[in-house]
């Protein structure tokens, strides 16, 4: 029985499926035995690598070899360094774009909306423009879910500390995200409650949300009404009578939008569970839905292998611009462009940022790339969309429901109770995780060690649409529903 997987032929690394003690085999049919402790998800030389080669895992270099490893040898973060600097040279040699057949895909039963959109959530959207208002915007919605329950899916209030003392592209980002998230399909109605004095003004904000799409919104300045309380409810009132007792119709996978994302990520995040959602992109793209792909510093050293699957020449540039951008954002803070993995990837077994994200991209399936957006844009075209937005889970997770993903996918090897405006699906790598944390994990991706892809594929893509069909998720259950906002310039 093999205790390691060798993912592509030309590698000389495995990675541990169980912890190996020293002197164990580690591949069936080999001699080969480890030579020290293996914990799982850690990778193990197969083969001597010298000082200064490449080490290659995925079937890519994901760093260089710091000393000497003997084959069985523990590989990892003392001695494998990653090579990523901020100057790499892309190129445009696309194979042919190769379309991603279609299969027999479910259907689900959402929420039509006036524009052709559908939600899989009939809820009531709170926003505040501005910090200050947060806590009333939090206990109005508490009030008007109690009160209006059983007629919406629910009344919910998304706060955050911004709107205010921010300037130029700062205060920009706070209120494009905000406008995309008032024109979400899963929201049948919204309420967006202002100071009266802040930065980001009520007027400046509408004027970002086209006027076709504020049919269901409603707006109000605080200071300017006597008892701010009962006028946010007397709005919701209104806003229910618009939205209340929705019907839920039988749509196509199509009309999905998904968004992927990991967090928390180990040695096996790439093995299972991000691979796993790759075959649930495919199966959107080719259904006609579309698939979104965001926390671009989670790309930078697979980001090639992306560009080679733009549809065209412009799609190609738009992606380059954005690696680019973001490179130069961390460049411009004194920060090296290869500062991730987090402290918890590392203790996962993960050692550098090109073998994160060789892992991670793979949450895009093979589909076709067809569009790139930056932040608080919307997805529109179907297929794989690249969106803007940094790696934090909250942040790029709040950035995903902006531009408009209405199921989340959400891979993690670790483990995280965050949850967001979209429903997220917490998909573990590992069963271990799905046993200890199942009060936080929907579905477990480590099954496919023993069983395969295969069945593993049909058992989440019918999780996904019962989902979007109603189906709470663990977040949901748990009342973790929160949004952040990406704070990129000064603070006054």
């Amino acid at each position: 029985m093999n205790c390691a997987i060798r993912i592509a032929g030309g590698d000389n690394v495995a990675t541990a499926i169980a912890d190996i003690a020293p002197g164990q085999p580690i591949l069936a049919g080999t001699d080969l035995r480890a030579a020290a402790p293996i914990a799982r998800g850690h990778k193990v030389a197969l083969a001597a690598i010298g000082r200064g080669a490449a080490v290659i895992k995925y079937g890519f270099p994901i760093g260089i070899a710091q000393a000497d490893i003997a084959p069985g040898e523990h590989v990892h973060s003392h001695n494998l360094a990653t090579a990523l600097g901020g100057d790499d040279d892309y190129h445009y040699a696309p194979p042919p774009v190769r379309a991603i057949p279609p299969g027999s895909a479910p259907r689900f039963r959402g929420y039509v909306r006036a524009d052709g959109r559908v939600g899989t959530r009939n809820e009531i959207w709170v926003l505040p423009t501005v910090g200050c208002v947060g806590n009333l915007a939090a206990r109005v919605a508490r009030i008007a879910g109690e009160r209006l329950a059983g007629r919406v899916d629910g009344v919910h209030a998304f706060k955050h500390p911004f709107g205010c003392s921010q300037l130029g592209d700062d205060l920009a980002h706070t209120r494009a995200l905000l406008a995309a998230l008032a024109q979400h399909p899963n929201a049948g109605g919204v309420l967006i409650v202002g100071l009266g004095c802040e930065s980001n003004r009520l007027g400046a904000l509408l004027d970002l949300i086209p006027a076709d799409r504020r049919g269901h919104i409603r707006i109000v300045s605080a200071q300017a009404v006597e008892d701010d309380e009962a006028a946010c409810l007397a709005l919701i009132d209104e806003l229910m009578e618009g939205c209340g007792d929705t019907p839920r119709t039988d749509v196509p996978l199509s009309q999905l939008v998904l968004g992927v994302k990991c967090g928390g990520s180990d040695g096996l995040s790439g093995l299972t569970a991000n691979p796993l959602v790759g075959r649930m992109a495919d199966a959107v793209a080719a259904a006609g839905g579309k698939v979104v792909l965001t926390e671009i510093p989670e790309i930078f050293g697979a980001e090639q292998i992306l560009m080679d699957r733009a549809v065209s020449r412009a799609v190609f540039d738009d992606a380059v611009a954005l690696v680019r951008d973001f490179k130069d954002y961390f460049i411009r803070h004194g920060e090296p462009v290869s500062e991730n993995p987090s402290p918890g990837n590392i203790a996962g077994g993960i050692t550098t940022l090109e073998e994160k994200s060789l892992g991670a991209v793979q949450k895009g399936g093979q589909a076709p790339l067809v569009d790139v957006r930056r932040y608080g844009d919307e997805a529109t075209i179907p297929g794989l969309t690249l969106l803007e937005a940094p790696g934090n889970d909250a942040v790029s997770s709040t950035a995903l429901t902006a531009a408009g993903a209405t199921i989340i996918l959400f891979t993690t090897g670790r483990g995280t109770p965050l949850g967001f405006p979209a429903p997220t699906l917490k998909i573990a790598s590992n069963s271990d995780l799905a046993v200890r944390k199942a009060g936080w994990i929907d579905f477990d991706a480590g099954t496919v060690l023993d069983t395969g892809f295969d069945g593993a594929a049909d058992a989440l893509l019918g999780l996904i649409a019962a989902t979007a069909s109603g189906a709470a998720t663990r977040a949901e259950k748990n009342e973790e529903r929160d949004i952040a906002i990406w704070k990129s310039g000064v603070t006054l």
